[in-house]
């Protein structure tokens, strides 16, 4: 019979897995028609693409925001508002009857949906620290298996019309914010921090720590390096290696289910055994390896091979990333500090698309490839200086909490 309260951690986990899942099946929805939708609205194929650079923007801005507000007020709270805030964004997102509506839909949407720093600030809230990087793999099992059945489930939805899969989503944050209301716990160890402490400035001495500045650096790297692949690999698959755009498709699932499969069976016993530091490196290694490979895959069998360790080394590479962060944070500032990992990320994500397109179409459509198998080279540099800069910042952490 386990202990009451590793029943109460893992039941909040299970909770909070859900929650993230439904919320990214939601979003996931969306993606596949949204520049058809946009240009069904008048909207040209260049003035699609700030739909995904506002949103990401909007994430940028409000990642801390949302983090340390939760830091102050509790993780809960903030978790409901941001939930119903996604509903209503996908609500007017799908009732909308211009491209300016549409647009003002997904930049309240990215700041609606900056949670992801909440919902980690909560797994480190409920996760002793050696636990932590698997806490961690369920919130991003259930990112891809949301990423993997979104696109699906969007699919079948816009063959009724192109706004249903965006009603839709906001049906399943509403329904997902009921469910939240009633079932998810405020993290107990949250609901006893005392109050009125000088936040910001404890976080910008926080940030003293090099641990934290590295962290936060990897985050921006890897994130632009993997975001000018995903947004050409399509175009690499079709053009070099044939692939008609409906498989396309499926190689994407294969990189959602892999990193499923690693961050949500595997990655907790892999840090147990070998610590988050070993499997950052080890992460970013097979993604620089697997990024160089990309483009000489010679076949579609290739193609294949060398996607897998790509998949393997971002499953391995994210949660690690964010259990170190919050290892190095103060036990007081998680949200604040995971939000700045988040923020990081998105400023990957606004950078790497048009980096990625613009090399691709305009330079070589090897280059996006080889330049950010590089970055994940300096990536894990970066990483290996951790052991001491971690070390030291777990240490300060546990004597300031």
């Amino acid at each position: 019979m386990l202990p009451a309260h590793v029943l109460r951690r893992r039941s909040a986990l299970a909770i909070l897995f859900v929650i993230v899942f439904v919320d990214l099946l939601g979003f996931g929805m969306v993606i596949p028609v949204m520049a058809l939708y946009a240009q069904q609205l008048g909207a040209s194929i260049a003035a699609t693409g700030l739909l995904s650079t506002g949103y990401s923007l909007m994430q940028f801005v409000f990642a801390p925001i949302w983090g340390r507000l939760s830091d102050r007020v509790g993780r809960r709270p903030v978790l409901l508002v941001s939930i119903f805030g996604t509903a209503a964004a996908f609500l007017v997102y799908g009732l909308a009857g211009s491209f300016a509506v549409l647009l003002a839909s997904r930049l309240f949407a990215g700041a609606a949906t900056a949670n992801i720093a909440i919902a980690r600030a909560y797994v480190a809230d409920v996760t002793t620290p050696q636990d932590r990087a698997r806490g961690m793999g369920l919130i991003g099992a259930a990112f891809g298996l949301g990423f993997v059945l979104g696109p699906v489930a969007g699919g079948f939805l816009s063959h009724l019309s192109l706004a249903a899969p965006g009603l839709a989503a906001a049906a399943l944050a509403a329904l997902n914010g009921l469910a939240a209301l009633f079932v998810l716990p405020e993290p107990v160890r949250h609901s006893a921090r005392a109050p009125g402490r000088q936040r910001f400035a404890a976080f910008f001495r926080e940030m003293g720590l090099p641990g934290i500045r590295r962290v936060v650096l990897i985050y921006f790297i890897t994130v632009l390096a993997f975001s000018a692949m995903e947004n050409t690999y399509a175009f690499l698959a079709t053009r070099r290696y044939g692939i008609d755009k409906a498989h396309v498709n499926f190689l994407f699932a294969y990189i959602g289910v892999l990193v499923v499969l690693v961050q949500g069976l595997l990655i907790g016993r892999l840090t147990r055994r070998f610590g988050e530091v070993a499997l950052l490196v080890a992460g970013t290694i097979l993604q620089a390896i697997a990024l160089a490979a990309l483009p000489f895959g010679g076949s579609t069998a290739g193609l294949w091979v060398a996607t897998a360790p790509l998949a393997i080394g971002s499953g391995l590479s994210q949660p690690s990333l964010s259990s170190l962060l919050s290892r190095l944070a103060r036990t007081d500032e998680q949200g604040g500090t995971l939000g700045l990992g988040e923020s990081a990320a998105a400023f990957g994500r606004i950078l790497g698309p048009e980096a990625g397109t613009f090399t691709f179409g305009r330079w070589a459509q090897a280059f996006p490839y080889l330049a950010g198998g590089a970055l994940m080279v300096v990536a894990a540099g970066i990483g290996s200086t951790l052991r001491r800069g971690a070390a030291v910042g777990t240490l300060d952490a546990r004597q300031t909490s």
